[in-house]
C-alpha cells in the first residue's frame, strides 16, 4: 500500500470514529457562550497557531462571536516570552485580556499539552488559569487529549489510526471540526460567500 492510499485510509476511518455527540455539546457550548456575550480565545501552537488565526475569523464573520487568538499579535507574545517566559505566555496574555467566567477557551493542538512530559506546557498553565477565573474550556486534540481532555467541558479527540499519521490528521481535522462547527444552522448567523452566490444555470 503507498503512502496516499494509507493517509486516505487512515483519514476515512478517523472520521468514521469522531464522536458527534462530543461535536454538538460542543455547538451548545458555543451558542451559550455568545448568548452570554461571552468571548472566543483560541490558542494554538505551531501549525495549530496558524489553524487559531483562521479560526478566529471564521468564528468572527460567521458566527458573530467575539474571538481573538494570542499568537496573531507577535509583538505582544514575543514581549511576554522574551520578558515573562514561554510556558506563562498565554496565561499572562489572558489575564491582560481580562477572561472571565463569561468567556470560552478553544484549545487546538495535537497533545492537548502535558506537563509531566514537558510538552506545550504554556497551554496546560492557560487552562490553569481559566479554570481559577472559571470560564469555559473545550478542545479539538488528538492522542489521548492531553491536559485539554482532562479539564475541557467538552473535548473532541481525534482518533489516531497510525503514529504515522497523528500529527497531519490531528491539525487537519483541527479545521474539519471547527468549519462543521462554525457551519452549522444553529450557530451559523452569515453565510459564506460561495454559498451566498447564486449557483448558475
Amino acid at each position: 500500500m503507498g503512502h496516499t492510499e494509507s493517509f486516505l485510509r487512515d483519514a476515512t476511518q478517523a472520521i468514521a470514529q469522531l464522536d458527534q455527540a462530543a461535536i454538538e455539546r460542543m455547538v451548545a457550548l458555543f451558542i451559550h457562550t455568545r448568548q452570554q456575550d461571552g468571548r472566543l480565545f483560541i490558542l494554538g501552537v505551531g501549525g495549530s497557531a496558524a489553524n487559531a488565526s483562521h479560526a478566529v475569523n471564521d468564528f468572527r464573520k460567521l458566527a458573530g462571536m467575539e474571538a481573538y487568538a494570542p499568537t496573531d499579535n507577535v509583538s505582544e507574545l514575543t514581549a511576554r516570552i522574551n520578558d515573562e517566559g514561554w510556558d506563562t505566555a498565554f496565561a499572562k496574555w489572558l489575564e491582560g485580556s481580562r477572561l472571565s467566567a463569561r468567556d470560552l477557551i478553544l484549545v487546538l493542538s495535537v497533545g492537548g499539552g502535558n506537563q509531566e512530559k514537558q510538552i506545550s506546557v504554556n497551554l496546560v498553565r492557560a487552562l490553569e488559569y481559566a479554570a481559577q477565573v472559571g470560564a469555559s474550556i473545550c478542545g479539538i486534540v488528538g492522542r489521548d487529549g492531553g491536559y485539554t481532555a482532562q479539564v475541557a467541558r467538552v473535548c473532541v479527540i481525534v482518533p489516531t489510526i497510525s503514529a504515522h499519521t497523528l500529527t497531519p490528521l490531528a491539525e487537519s481535522f483541527q479545521a474539519l471540526v471547527w468549519h462543521l462547527i462554525v457551519s452549522h444552522p444553529d450557530l451559523q448567523v452569515a453565510a459564506a460567500k460561495w454559498e451566498s452566490m447564486p449557483t448558475s444555470s
